[in-house]
């Protein structure tokens, strides 16, 4: 072997350890504040004040069940996943649908119709927060899941309708066309052609949809004031008092509400940037 050789074998190999350091150390960034959560949750107050930093001598695993029962998030938790599932089927549907119409049927208003739907990801909540709840209290949908539903298939339609799109273009023209001579019409294309191989960014998108509306607080905790009907979210910040805050079974409610949402990244997270990937070259 040459010393060129050599020394381009000795640079790759420092590069990819360079590298490896690096994500390591982003590894631990990311995962300590998860790890520092899940510890605190197992102490009392007192111990968390006076040694933060030493293992408890008993784990206080009540916490769990305080924070479970008397932060009702139980029906919290059932609350979100309403929210989120039937959000993510309509948004799939829709979205899907939107797109397939803007990145595959030819028509003049395709363009324009895109730019209209990605107007709404540069629109932040804040700014229709107010009239949005004035208009929903004139309406009775205040205090309701479907008041929340309405305005989380919103927020989520812009980004789906957007990575649908460049799944769409990215599907060969002879399948759409063997499709026609074979006499199927466009909603058979969509149902039997384009739906189901779309399905990795049908699987990105809804994951994204469900995560983002599953943490939703802000809109929730505007148009939800019965606790009967608070989302999770909205329950946890019931743990922070305005003179008092009891902060192990504080983080132990969060613990529980932070489970789902690790675990679909835990399983899922692979076909995410793979789906990510092949809805940004397409099209």
């Amino acid at each position: 072997m040459s010393n060129k050789a050599k020394e381009s074998s000795i640079g790759s190999k420092v590069t990819k350890t360079l590298i490896y350091i690096f994500l390591s150390f982003l590894a631990v960034v990311y995962l300590l504040p998860l790890v520092w959560v899940l510890y605190v949750s197992v102490k009392d107050d007192k111990t968390l004040f006076v040694s933060p930093w030493e293992m408890p001598e008993r784990l206080m695993i009540e916490n769990y069940t305080f924070a479970w029962t008397a932060g009702k998030l139980g029906t919290a938790t059932l609350n979100s996943a309403i929210v989120c599932f039937v959000t993510l089927i309509l948004c799939l549907i829709i979205g899907s649908m939107a797109a397939f119409a803007i990145g595959r049927m030819r028509w003049k208003l395709a363009s324009p119709m895109m730019t209209y739907f990605l107007t709404g990801m540069m629109i932040p909540v804040h700014c229709i927060l107010i009239p949005l709840f004035v208009r929903f209290a004139k309406i009775n949908l205040t205090n309701s899941l479907v008041g929340l539903i309405l305005p989380y298939l919103t927020l989520s339609l812009p980004l789906t309708i957007f990575i649908m799109t460049g799944f769409f273009k990215g599907l060969p023209n002879e399948l759409f066309e063997s499709a026609c001579i074979d006499g199927c019409s466009i909603y058979k294309i969509f149902t039997h052609i384009a739906f189901p191989l779309s399905k990795t960014g049908l699987f990105v998108t809804g994951l994204m949809s469900f995560v983002a509306n599953w943490n939703e607080l802000l809109l929730a905790m505007v148009f939800i004031s019965d606790d009967e009907m608070k989302t999770l979210p909205v329950s946890l910040s019931k743990f922070v008092g305005p003179y008092n805050t009891n902060y192990s079974q504080m983080f132990a409610a969060i613990v529980i509400a932070i489970i789902p949402t690790i675990v679909v990244y835990c399983c899922f997270s692979n076909s995410i940037v793979d789906g990510l990937t092949q809805g940004a070259v397409k099209g």
